[in-house]
């Protein structure tokens, strides 16, 4: 199983990688959230799938196979009601014009495809973990 959390380590560290720059748009393109979506944001986001990917290294490892499946798809859902559905300063079709925006909607498009895999991949693998049992 360690290529399982070989796999899963790649799809959080891309997730990670393209939030930080996604985040940075954010800030200098002044789309805030509210003090509930930042929450979500830090811990579901940001912190839940870190957790998972270290689970996923020890004898924990479905318990970081559901965490990693709840966690990106839950970041999917909000990615894509608040860049793809819901009109507001959060839509990539609503942001500026320039570098930072093109940065805001590219990131947008990544992170929804990062999160699906993710969400796709923890649901396969604890699939077949429970089919081992």
């Amino acid at each position: 199983m360690k290529r399982v959390a070989a796999y899963g380590t790649a799809i959080v560290l891309a997730h990670l990688l393209i939030a930080i720059p996604h985040g940075i748009a954010h800030t200098n393109l002044h789309i805030g959230l509210s003090d509930l979506q930042n929450l979500f944001v830090l811990l579901v986001i940001n912190v839940c799938p870190l957790i998972a990917m270290a689970l996923l290294w020890t004898r924990y490892q479905r318990a970081g196979i559901v965490l990693l499946s709840l966690s990106m798809g839950a970041s999917l859902l909000f990615g894509v009601w608040n860049h793809f559905v819901v009109n507001g300063p959060d839509h990539v079709a609503e942001v500026a014009p320039g570098a930072m925006g093109h940065l805001f909607q590219l990131t947008a498009v990544l992170l929804a495809l990062t999160e699906a895999v993710g969400a796709w991949l923890g649901l396969v693998w604890f699939r077949r973990s429970s089919q081992a049992l």
